[in-house]
């Protein structure tokens, strides 16, 4: 039975294992591109060995998922980079999910992708990215999904009904975790009113509205029957039902209705505290949003001072660089060899006593000497610098 099972223990001679294939260029490739990748981003996750990596970054609050998908012929094939959630910025594509900067457009195998990556996360960090708009915050925007019971606008009272949804631009009612569809109707503002919201769901506590600054108000319980009428004979009733002040009379007597005056006059009387308040902190106000524009003021002047004296300082390290002080140097001992060479040409033609020469000449000569050897010593400490400092 040794043919049939040839790695079973005790059915003889077993050959060894053979060796695994050798790596060819283009994985070698591959594997470099990955350890660039790595070693440049050490939170970087693998989510699929040589496939797909993911390197969450967050930058004014906002979490993103950087998404790097390597396809089979990479690096010879461009890497696919995505962001979840989507996200508005000029690098990114019209949907926000894949980035078309000009880095990964022109990829090619002797580009580094690590630090590809890493001009992304600089780019969002100059100039960081907004959350793009998503249809999935109202998944039944223009049409109920099927199986939401239906109601009726009696549930909310005191309220207008809603306006009819448009019929000519409904979309298809599916179940919301099988499609993530799109309409063609562009994002709404983050300011003013939003006129086309999603119908409200209805909810056992509808007769507690709630305003748009957080406080809410309990309409109150409206009793099942009212005993007033009960008392009432049936010629009495006919009089309520077809007169209507009688009527009116008897519904301003609802205790619920006296109720809803009272809160109502309570509730103006606290509006206006509030807006005397308000208009007595109004030079108060004022008063601190002059000093914040003289503040603002102040700081736009420091701010060009501060340029001025940068620009300034700029200047001065630039002449004050080794480059700049070995040519001043060199400059300046060709001064002083051709001065001393115009006192020997002047000794030469009388023109001068061999005092005068001997000292002139040589005070000359020790300076342009000295000026030499500061210059040899200067090149010799910026070439050092330069190898120092240069790449391995």
């Amino acid at each position: 039975m040794n043919w049939l099972f040839p790695l079973s223990k005790g059915g003889g001679s077993s050959s060894p294992a053979a060796p695994l294939p050798a790596l060819t260029g283009l994985q070698q490739q591959k594997q470099r591109q990955i350890e660039s990748l790595r070693s440049a981003h050490s939170a970087i996750a693998e989510i699929q060995k040589d496939v797909e990596y993911r390197l969450p970054f967050t930058v004014n609050n906002l979490t993103i998922n950087i998404n790097v998908l390597l396809p089979p012929q990479f690096p010879q094939e461009k890497p696919v980079i995505s962001v979840f959630p989507p996200v508005r910025h000029h690098l990114m594509d019209k949907q926000g999910v894949y980035v078309a900067c000009p880095l990964i457009s022109n990829f090619t195998m002797h580009s580094d992708l690590g630090k590809i990556i890493q001009s992304l996360l600089d780019e969002f960090w100059k100039n960081p990215p907004v959350l793009a708009p998503s249809s999935t915050s109202f998944p039944y925007l223009y049409s109920k999904p099927a199986g939401m019971p239906h109601y009726t606008p009696q549930g909310f009272p005191f309220l207008p009904p809603y306006p009819p949804q448009e019929t000519n631009r409904s979309i298809a009612s599916v179940p919301v975790a099988e499609s993530g569809y799109t309409t063609d109707k562009p994002a709404a503002p983050s300011y003013g009113l939003i006129t086309d919201l999603p119908l409200p769901v209805p909810t056992t506590e509808a007769l507690l509205q709630v305003g748009q600054n957080g406080f809410s108000y309990k309409m109150p319980d409206v009793p099942d029957a009212f005993p007033e009428l009960s008392e009432l004979s049936i010629p009495q009733l006919t009089d309520m039902n077809e007169q209507e002040d009688i009527l009116l009379e008897q519904f301003v007597n609802l205790p619920q209705l006296k109720q809803i005056i009272v809160d109502k006059d309570d509730l103006v009387k606290s509006i206006e505290e509030l807006a005397k308040k308000n208009l007595l902190l109004e030079p108060s106000l004022e008063a601190k949003r002059q000093t914040v524009l003289d503040k603002y003021e102040h700081l736009t002047q420091m701010k060009a001072t501060f340029e001025k004296k940068m620009q300034r300082q700029h200047e001065l390290s630039e002449s004050c660089s080794p480059s700049a002080l070995q040519a001043r140097l060199k400059v300046a001992a060709h001064e002083a060899e051709e001065e001393s060479d115009t006192i020997a040409e002047d000794f030469l033609e009388g023109k001068m006593e061999i005092d005068d020469f001997l000292s002139s000449f040589m005070e000359k000569r020790t300076i342009c000497h000295c000026r030499r050897a500061k210059e040899e010593k200067l090149q010799q400490a910026i070439t050092m610098h330069s190898q120092f400092h240069a790449p391995l």
